[in-house]
């Protein structure tokens, strides 16, 4: 019995002192399967030996996850399509440098915006830009029109017939969010994201319940992410993807957690990921995404006809900045779910009054009461409750930026949320009387 606890205590004092998971790389991404079980068929293939775990979370689940996984315990990889997520990582100190295993070959810019970051903290792994995927189908059986800018979803005849998810359950959907009001400035960015939605059926779960929507023919379009468009497309599905002229194209990235178990392990990972072989799979048509190694150096995989970066990026009319994104990242998300996604049953109801009231006014809504009427109730709908003015004052973005556990600046932002949930409903339901006013004129 003594010589059995000599043996198990000494097999305890071995197992402690060996490293924790050696063989094992732990990578935390929002991606879908079909590009998570490629690499990892292909990494375990080229390093026999070391197993990839992978995590799969929407990125504001994955920040917070490494936030709150203790140092020596964290995965070792973070892998997503939102830079302004990798900005908020860095502020936090929550990655470490992983520039010694950059691919040289890959070019310093794509248009304007540096592929890896300039800091060292994370690198660019893939090129993505934003747009709108629709179903063909669909929109013929329902005599829509095809879109090609995001401003021909704000039209009446899309209503009830989009996708959306919100920024707060999808980084490519804050992504999407971001380059509007990029492109467009803050009110008038606001003023389309929420005609887009309320012209919505369903805000999803997750970004990919937009693709798989329109896939299947519950949504006829949608903002995605390209691959999402593009996989699908590529899939054979009845898709289209167009990139509007208001997108971006940005590094999707990957980095190396800040006290994880298994730095150097975790390293070879992204070392793949970037190589040759881990570029081309991206092609792959479930995958279908645009590789950051120049096509010139991937020899003829490119398909024909596939969407190049370069030319996407030179006509794009946003230049994306991920320093503005990450400081009002949790003000955006905030500002959506409170206004759209906790409220769009009332939002959908402001915008159907409206565009009935225009349907019966015709040209007598234009003008004299019935069009101060209707102003008045599309500014109520469609106008934000927190303007351009105070989405840029630092003292505001500082209650957002706060830790949300610190009781006084959890109470700061619940008083502001419920605020802004009151006023969304109000304002729907007073815009819903307007335009009903005004129909009756």
């Amino acid at each position: 019995m003594h010589a059995m606890r000599t043996a198990l205590a000494g097999a305890l004092l071995a197992a402690c002192a060996a490293p924790a998971l050696a063989g094992t790389v732990t990578v935390i991404t929002s991606f879908p399967k079909d590009l998570t079980q490629a690499y990892k068929t292909a990494f375990e293939k080229a390093n026999p030996g070391i197993t990839l775990e992978i995590l799969n979370k929407n990125t504001v689940s994955g920040i917070a996850y490494v936030r709150e996984t203790p140092a020596g315990q964290r995965p070792e990889v973070f892998w997503a399509s939102a830079p302004d997520a990798f900005e908020v990582l860095g502020r936090d100190k929550l990655l470490a440098k992983s520039a010694d295993v950059a691919n040289k070959d890959v070019p310093d810019k794509i248009g304007n915006y540096p592929i890896n970051d300039p800091g060292g903290m994370y690198l660019g792994q893939a090129l993505a830009g934003y747009g709108i995927v629709y179903n063909t189908r669909y929109i013929a059986a329902h005599k829509i029109p095809a879109p090609v800018e995001w401003k021909d979803l704000l039209a009446p005849h899309w209503f009830g017939h989009v996708g959306i998810t919100s920024p707060s359950r999808s980084g490519t959907m804050h992504l999407t969010v971001e380059t509007i009001l990029q492109g467009e400035g803050w009110d008038d960015g606001w003023n389309t994201l929420l005609r887009m939605s309320g012209n919505s059926s369903a805000v999803t779960e997750r970004s990919f319940g937009v693709p798989d929507g329109v896939n299947n023919g519950q949504f006829g379009a949608g903002p995605v992410i390209d691959f999402f468009g593009l996989s699908s497309k590529y899939s054979k599905f009845p898709v289209e993807f167009v990139y509007p002229s208001e997108t971006a194209i940005v590094p999707a990235n990957i980095a190396l957690i800040d006290g994880a178990k298994n730095t150097e392990e975790g390293k070879k990972f992204i070392a793949f990921t970037l190589s040759q072989a881990g570029q081309e799979l991206l092609l792959e048509p479930k995958i279908s995404r645009l590789p950051v190694l120049p096509y010139s150096a991937l020899g003829g995989k490119v398909p024909q006809g596939y969407p190049d970066p370069a030319e996407i990026a030179r006509r794009s009319k946003v230049q994306f900045n991920a320093d503005l994104s990450q400081t009002r990242y949790y003000v955006v998300q905030s500002l959506y779910d409170q206004t759209v996604t906790f409220r769009l049953k009332e939002l959908q109801a402001a915008t159907k009054a409206i565009y009935d009231a225009e349907a019966k006014l015709g040209d007598k809504g234009k003008s004299g009461k019935p069009a101060e009427l209707l102003a008045q109730a599309r500014k109520l709908a469609w106008a934000p409750l927190v303007d351009g003015k105070q989405a840029a004052d630092p003292e505001f973005l500082k209650i957002f930026s706060g830790n949300k556990k610190d009781a006084a600046v959890n109470q700061q932002i619940t008083k502001l949320e419920g605020e802004w949930n009151g006023t969304a409903k109000s304002n729907y339901e007073q815009a819903v009387k307007l335009a009903r006013e005004a129909a009756a004129l």
